[in-house]
């Protein structure tokens, strides 16, 4: 068994007995937030997807949370968002007055092992998740017209649309390296969108859109017979498998469409590696944290608000504008995502750092 392996089996076993603790224990109710201004850094600038996350849930959490505190959220952009993470791991005191939203670019340059880091993950306390999806798709100039002609791709030459190597877009870097593909990433979009345009334009034959974007975007190209899905990254079940995504149920998920290309499931340290860079990026890609020291109390009370907000009319009515089709988690289930979305084997980090050197010029940290 691998040691990603294991630390998946760890993690859900801590999230089955977190939840069990969560529900038998009732210290979060004598935390009291009354008068109390709580900042929610956000390490990305104004607008973003990160930001726009952070701002939905603010009003929420305050007044959920004892005492009905303003919860104000402090942007602190910079180094793809190590600095404002370094700033929280340095200055936040453990009162329950900051928290901290990161996301898949916080959690990349983590297990990287890039030198600008200075936050260790394992000192903080998960108070809630964000998970997303996203589907991948290909031009029919390819000469593929439906998922099961995806073994055409092999031997083609194909062109995606990339944010950066070490960005989310390492994700389908890893992944189409793992399948086979002779894909050329073009470095240099500002995001899925611009990346989505270049597929339109016809410069690019293969991309992925994160789920939401994918069925506002994408599915009328589908329908147009402009682009044909190929599968999605897949959503992890209970025991920490990747599985289909409910929202996609005839597209088939990365390893059922690894399956496809090579007779045989994904296996090994190089997939172990994909797995630890997709939970990052998806299932666990953004995540509200609280600094070194928390007591549980606090951290208790921050998962019952998070948790007692979903059922709050305001929240059901614009949660799907915001988080498309995917339920924020508490709990056990986070603490079993923060375990798996920040852990990667010292080989299998090696391993992705020396590709991206080798082949892609990457030198962490300028």
């Amino acid at each position: 068994m691998t040691d990603f392996k294991m630390t998946r089996r760890k993690a859900l076993g801590m999230a089955l007995a977190t939840a069990g603790a969560m529900m038998t224990s009732p210290a979060w109710a004598e935390v009291d937030f009354s008068g109390k201004t709580i900042e929610w850094i956000i390490p990305f600038s104004a607008g973003g997807g990160s930001d726009t996350w952070a701002r939905f849930n603010a009003p929420l959490l305050s007044k959920y949370l004892p005492g009905q505190p303003t919860v104000v959220v402090v942007n602190e952009p910079g180094g793809g968002s190590t600095k404002g993470a370094n700033l929280f791991a340095v200055r936040a005191k453990p009162d329950g007055l900051t928290l901290l939203g990161t996301s898949g670019s916080t959690q990349f340059p983590y297990l990287l092992g890039d030198p600008r880091v200075k936050y260790e993950y394992k000192d903080w306390k998960i108070a809630m998740a964000a998970p997303t999806g996203g589907v991948v798709y290909t031009s029919p100039s390819t000469g593929v017209e439906a998922v099961a002609d995806l073994a055409k791709l092999k031997g083609q030459k194909l062109t995606y649309a990339s944010q950066g190597a070490t960005s989310l877009d390492l994700v389908p870097l890893l992944g189409f390296k793992l399948m086979g593909l002779d894909v050329q990433h073009v470095f240099g979009f500002k995001g899925r969108g611009d990346g989505r345009l270049a597929f339109e334009r016809g410069e690019t034959n293969i991309d992925y859109q994160t789920s939401s974007a994918y069925i506002k975007n994408v599915q009328p190209l589908v329908e147009a017979g402009q682009a044909v899905p190929l599968f999605s990254w897949g959503v992890l079940d209970e025991a920490g498998t990747i599985v289909r995504d409910p929202n996609f149920p005839d597209i088939p998920s990365f390893p059922e469409a690894y399956e496809m290309l090579t007779g045989m499931a994904p296996e090994g340290d190089d997939y172990d590696a994909f797995v630890a860079f997709f939970i990052a990026g998806f299932p666990a890609q953004k995540m509200a944290v609280l600094p070194k020291g928390t007591p549980d109390d606090i951290v208790a009370a921050f998962n019952a608000a998070f948790e007692t907000m979903k059922q709050d009319p305001e929240y059901l009515a614009n949660k799907q504008a915001v988080l498309g089709s995917y339920e924020q988690v508490t709990g056990g289930k986070a603490e079993g995502l923060f375990e798996m979305g920040t852990t990667i084997s010292t080989q299998n980090r090696k391993n992705v750092v020396d590709m991206l050197g080798a082949h892609y010029g990457v030198k962490l940290g300028e």
